[in-house]
C-alpha cells in the first residue's frame, strides 16, 4: 500500500508543508473517528480534476461501512459533488439526505482541510477534504457520552475548516502510551471548570485519590489536591489541564500514573475550552522503568568486562616487556592485542542503550589498534579502509572484530614484513551479504598456500563456525595477498 507521502506527491499539487500538515491530522485520525463513531477519509485533489483516498481510519466503538481499505481509490461519483464543493467553498457541507452506501444508510459530511500560511497576511489555503462517514444502520438514542464526543468532533472539525487543527504547535512526541478517547475524555470550558468526565476518565482520577464527581469542579484544583506535595510537578502540568496548549504530560499518585493530553478548542481564534484526554498508563511506565533499569545494568555490565579485559591485556603487556624468548614475547603480544580487540567492542556497548554497535567506529579503533602493535620496526605498513559495516548485533561484532583483527595482523606482520607497503579493506554490505575484503602489496602467500598458525586457525573459526560464512585466502608470491570473507546476514536481520 502506498503511504500518504506517496499518494499526495504523486499528484504533485502540494508541496513538503502541505504534506506535513495532512500528516499531522492523518495522526489524528484515531481521535476523530472515536469522537465521531464514523469513518473518517482524507482525500487530496488530483491533477485531472477528481479526488483521491490518502488516509483513512476506522471508529473503534461503532461500525465501519469500509470493510475494505479505499486509500489509493478515487473518490465515488455519489461524493464527489459534495467534496468538490467544500474544497471550492472552503465550507463543510452536510449531505442533504441520507447516502446509501453498499445497501446500508449513510450521512456524509465534507469538511475542507484548510492550513494556515506562516507568513503574516498570508489567506489560507485548501490543501484536502475530510469526510467524516456515520452509518446509519444502527442508529439507537444516543448516550450523553455519544452527544459530549460528537460535539468535540463537530469542535475539532470546524477548525480543520479554519486551519486551526491540527496545532502546529503540538510536540511531535511519541504515539506510544498516547491517551485515546476511549481511554477516558474530560471537556473543560475556557475557565478550565469540567463540564463533562467520560467514566474511564472518571475511574482513573478516583484510583490517584479523587473520591468525589468530577463535573463542575476545576480540574486545576483537583489535580493540585491529589497530587503529593513532596512530589517534583512537570512545568507544563498547569498548561495542560487548564488546556491552554496542545502538550502531553504525566500526574502520578498513590502508585498510579495517568498520561494527559490536551487539545484546546477555539471557535475562530478565540479560545472556547478543551478536551483533556486521559489514559492509566501505570503498567506501561513500570514496563519502561524496567527497561531502563536492565539497560544501565547491561552497560554497567559490558563497561566491567572492558576494563577487565584492558586489565588482562595490560598484565600482558607487562609480561611481554619482561621476558627473554622472542617466541614468547609475540605470542604474548598476540595474546594482548586479540583481548584488546574484544575489550574494544564491550567499550562501544558500553556507551548505548541499544546491544548493537556502528560496526564502522568499532573497525576504525581495532585498525589504529593492530597498526600500532603489529607494525615492526622496519615494516612501514599504511591502512585504509572503505565502504561500511553498518550496525550489528553484539554477537555478530566481537567475532568479526576479532577475525579481523587477526587477518589484517597477519597482512602486516607478514605480508608486509620488513617493507613499506598498505592494506586496505573495503567493506560491501547488502540486505543479504557483508562482504569484507582486505588486501596488502606484500610478498603473497609463500608457494601460493595459506599458513596453519593458531592466527589462521581462529579465523576459520571464528569465520566459518560462529558466523557461518566463509573465508578464501588468494595470492602469489610477490604480488600481495587478498582476503575475502563473505557472511550472510540472515542473522543480523531476524
Amino acid at each position: 500500500m502506498s503511504t500518504l507521502s506517496d499518494l499526495v506527491h504523486a499528484q504533485g499539487c502540494l508541496n513538503d508543508e502541505d504534506v506535513e500538515w495532512l500528516h499531522r491530522l492523518a495522526g489524528d485520525g484515531q481521535l476523530l473517528a472515536d469522537l465521531a463513531f464514523a469513518d473518517i477519509v482524507v482525500w487530496v485533489a488530483t491533477s485531472d480534476g477528481s479526488f483521491v483516498a490518502v488516509a483513512h481510519t476506522r471508529p473503534s466503538g461503532a461500525a465501519t461501512l469500509f470493510y475494505r481499505d479505499i486509500v489509493g481509490e478515487r473518490v465515488r461519483p455519489q461524493w464527489r459533488t459534495q467534496v468538490q464543493e467544500a474544497f471550492d467553498s472552503a465550507e463543510i457541507v452536510d449531505s442533504s439526505s441520507p447516502d446509501w452506501f453498499e445497501e446500508t444508510p449513510t450521512r456524509v459530511r465534507a469538511v475542507p482541510i484548510l492550513r494556515m500560511r506562516p507568513k503574516e497576511g498570508a489567506k489560507p489555503q485548501v490543501v484536502g477534504v475530510l469526510t467524516r462517514h456515520t452509518n446509519l444502520g444502527e442508529a439507537r438514542t444516543p448516550s450523553r457520552q455519544q452527544i459530549t464526543f460528537n460535539e468535540c468532533a463537530d469542535d475539532l472539525f470546524q477548525m480543520t475548516a479554519t486551519g486551526e487543527f491540527p496545532d502546529l504547535a503540538a510536540p511531535t512526541s511519541p504515539r506510544r502510551g498516547a491517551p485515546r478517547a476511549s481511554d477516558g475524555l474530560i471537556r473543560i470550558d475556557v475557565d478550565g471548570i469540567v463540564t463533562f468526565a467520560s467514566p474511564n476518565a472518571l475511574s482513573a482520577f478516583n484510583r490517584m485519590g479523587f473520591d468525589d464527581e468530577l463535573e463542575g469542579e476545576s480540574l486545576v484544583e483537583v489535580t493540585t489536591r491529589i497530587l503529593p506535595s513532596t512530589r517534583q510537578v512537570d512545568e507544563s502540568l498547569p498548561v495542560v489541564v487548564t488546556g491552554r496548549a496542545p502538550w502531553r504530560t504525566d500526574i502520578e499518585a498513590r502508585g498510579v500514573t495517568v498520561s494527559l493530553r490536551a487539545i484546546p478548542l477555539r471557535d475562530r481564534g478565540t479560545r472556547i475550552g478543551a478536551i483533556v484526554l486521559c489514559r492509566d498508563v501505570s503498567e506501561l511506565r513500570h514496563q519502561e522503568q524496567e527497561l531502563i533499569t536492565k539497560d544501565a545494568t547491561i552497560r554497567e555490565i559490558h563497561h566491567r568486562v572492558k576494563n577487565n579485559l584492558q586489565t588482562v591485556a595490560s598484565l600482558l603487556r607487562i609480561q611481554a616487556r619482561r621476558t627473554h624468548s622472542e617466541e614468547a614475547r609475540d605470542a604474548l603480544t598476540q595474546a594482548m592485542r586479540r583481548v584488546e580487540s574484544i575489550a574494544v567492542v564491550h567499550d562501544t556497548l558500553a556507551g548505548g542503550l541499544a546491544q548493537k554497535v556502528d560496526f564502522d567506529e568499532v573497525f576504525a579503533r581495532v585498525l589504529k589498534l593492530v597498526a600500532e602493535v603489529a607494525a615492526a620496526p622496519n615494516t612501514r605498513a599504511q591502512t585504509q579502509s572503505s565502504g561500511r559495516f553498518g550496525v550489528l548485533p553484539s554477537e555478530y561484532a566481537t567475532p568479526l572484530a576479532l577475525a579481523l583483527t587477526e587477518v589484517v595482523t597477519n597482512a602486516v606482520e607478514h605480508g608486509l614484513a620488513g617493507q613499506e607497503g598498505m592494506v586496505t579493506i573495503e567493506a560491501q554490505r547488502t540486505d543479504q551479504n557483508l562482504r569484507v575484503i582486505v588486501r596488502d602489496t606484500g610478498h603473497g602467500l609463500p608457494e601460493g598456500r595459506v599458513g596453519q598458525g593458531l592466527g589462521t586457525q581462529i579465523i576459520r573459526t571464528l569465520i566459518q563456525g560462529e558466523l557461518g560464512g566463509t573465508i578464501d585466502w588468494r595470492g602469489a608470491e610477490g604480488e600481495g595477498t587478498v582476503v575475502t570473507i563473505d557472511l550472510p546476514m540472515r542473522w543480523v536481520n531476524a
